[in-house]
């Protein structure tokens, strides 16, 4: 094919064409027909060349040009697109490294080889321009809902015409065995928009917690309209479902507005999900009662909350609990996604039964450490007092508030306590340093030698050794692993560190090492401060 005049126009024809029916802009596709034409053109004049091809955007008129780029003498490695300063004279006026020459060549016959070459090279750039306008279109939404035809299914995973691409909602994202015929129509998430080497990945879900929630932002304009908030949602999917909502405005109920005028908002979600029950919860700030409402349709009686441990007791009636576990314990699994707590369901009678075992256990403790009465024990217990420390180190007056106990009996209490503890303490230090711990770790502030034994037996065994220790490894935490909380057991956890104090002493330990500049750290926290007050600005 020659570049004459007589196919000039239909370059720019085609372009048209291509780019109307691709929806993508002409002149991407012109920019590929200059590359296949200049690929064409080396073959012709010689790999080695720089040649390029420009055509003309009105009339279609294709001009093949060769550059030559000035280099120095040292740097000279191909004859053909580059040249020196010295040799760049005959052909320009003042030279200098950089510049570039620009000559106009014959225009090229492109054989079939050559033609064939071109094509591709379009076509590839074609398909290119087509994925980056999709990944353009789709990218900012992800986090919404769409409507979309099933074109197949493979493997399980099913293939859906979003319109200008196709999108996959993979097997494990499907609502329990939903089975889809092609050209069904199908309303999804779109959970992620990837950008990859075949092009961008558009991800479908049906089973996520946003789907539910971006379900009811369609069907309930109060939530469309910001007046209820959906909190926090928790979904086994194609089976059942809780979403906590909240309303900022008094006189609307946002649990009636979600429910609909006999159900028939919330029932148009149900319809949608293949008939999963769907529990809507008033959130609230308190997270005790929050949880209380999170599980219902079960009463509780009372609830012991562990902020530190992000755990929480539920203690209900004994014909409440198979209703508070739910079915394969489903609904308290359910709220514990919803509150975001680890939840310990026990009945009254169990309860009652763990109290009278602790009790006992801190009357045999007193009894065994003080050598006292099973009657003068219970007596230390009932009045709060739960480990030797607490008698050992309290003010004299709360030890003398108990029944039969004057003065001289409180300082023998405590004075026995201290003997024990201090015992203790000299036994710890031995088992420790027999362990191998050095002196600069027991002498650190801040920590006991029941504290350097525990820390000796998980092989901490000096003040660099401590410094290099993660809060967590002290103070134990909690890890989720494929959506399961799991628990961290921190060597100094026993002894009630928290992450807080932890840090602290970590960060202690650095500093004595000369680790850490505490200059920094006030520069640091500083900084942390002034970050705050915009924010609150």
């Amino acid at each position: 094919m020659a570049i004459t005049s007589a196919n000039q126009l239909e370059l720019l024809q085609t372009a048209e064409a291509v780019a109307r029916e691709k929806m993508i802009d002409p002149a991407l596709v012109i920019e590929a027909m200059e590359e296949s034409l200049a690929r064409a053109a080396k073959s012709r004049y010689g790999a080695e060349m720089d040649i390029r091809v420009s055509i003309d955007r009105k009339t279609g008129r294709a001009t093949f040009t060769r550059v030559r780029t000035v280099v120095e003498d040292d740097e000279l490695e191909n004859y053909q697109a580059e040249f020196t300063v010295d040799q760049a004279k005959q052909y320009m006026d003042d030279p200098k490294v950089g510049d570039t020459f620009v000559e106009e060549v014959p225009p090229v016959e492109m054989g079939r080889i050559a033609a064939q070459s071109a094509k591709q090279v379009i076509l590839q750039k074609v398909r290119e321009a087509e994925r980056d306008r999709q990944y353009e279109e789709f990218k900012d939404r992800a986090g919404t809902i769409i409507n979309g035809q099933v074109k197949r299914e493979e493997y399980g995973n099913v293939i859906v015409d979003v319109g200008t691409g196709e999108a996959i909602l993979r097997r494990n994202e499907k609502i329990g065995r939903e089975a889809y015929r092609p050209n069904d129509r199908i309303r999804c998430y779109i959970k992620d928009v990837r950008r990859e080497a075949r092009g961008p990945q558009i991800f479908l879900s049906r089973t996520a917690p946003e789907f539910m929630a971006e379900l009811f932002k369609m069907e309930v304009p109060e939530i469309y309209d910001g007046i209820i908030e959906i909190k926090a949602v928790a979904r086994d999917p194609g089976s059942r479902a809780k979403i906590a909502v909240i309303s900022y405005d008094g006189s609307i109920d946002p649990v009636g507005a979600c429910v609909g005028m006999r159900g028939s908002r919330v029932q148009a979600v149900v319809n949608e999900l293949q008939g999963e029950k769907i529990d809507i919860i008033p959130w609230n700030e308190d997270q005790p009662t929050f949880l209380v409402n999170a599980l219902q349709p079960a009463e509780v009686s009372k609830v012991v909350l562990d902020e530190e441990a992000g755990k929480i007791e539920v203690v209900v009636p004994d014909e409440q609990l198979s209703l508070a576990i739910g079915r394969r314990g489903q609904n308290v699994r359910l709220a514990s996604q919803l509150t975001g707590l680890d939840i310990d369901i026990m009945t009254e009678a169990e309860e009652s039964e763990r109290r009278q075992a602790e009790f006992a256990e801190r009357t045999k403790l007193f009894m065994e450490t003080l050598d006292l009465d099973e009657f003068f024990a219970q007596l230390l217990v009932s009045e709060g007092f739960a480990n030797l420390e607490e008698v050992a180190y309290v003010e004299l007056d709360e030890l003398l508030v108990i029944d039969g106990v004057d003065a001289a009996t409180a300082e023998e209490l405590q004075a026995r306590a201290r003997d024990y503890i201090e015992a203790q303490n000299a036994k710890a230090l031995e088992n420790a340093r027999a362990l191998g711990v050095e002196d600069s770790l027991i002498a650190f502030e801040g920590l006991t030698p029941q504290m350097v034994e525990a820390l000796a037996e998980d092989g901490v065994k000096s003040l660099e050794d401590f410094a290099t220790c993660a809060d967590w490894e002290l103070a134990g935490g909690w890890t989720t692993v494929d959506g399961e909380r799991i628990k961290d057991d921190g060597s100094l956890e026993k002894f009630g560190v928290t992450l807080e104090q932890a840090q602290d002493l970590v960060m202690t330990a650095r500093i004595l090492l000369g680790w850490v500049d505490p200059a920094d750290l006030v520069a640091e926290d500083a900084e942390e401060d002034g970050t705050v007050e915009e924010a609150e600005a």
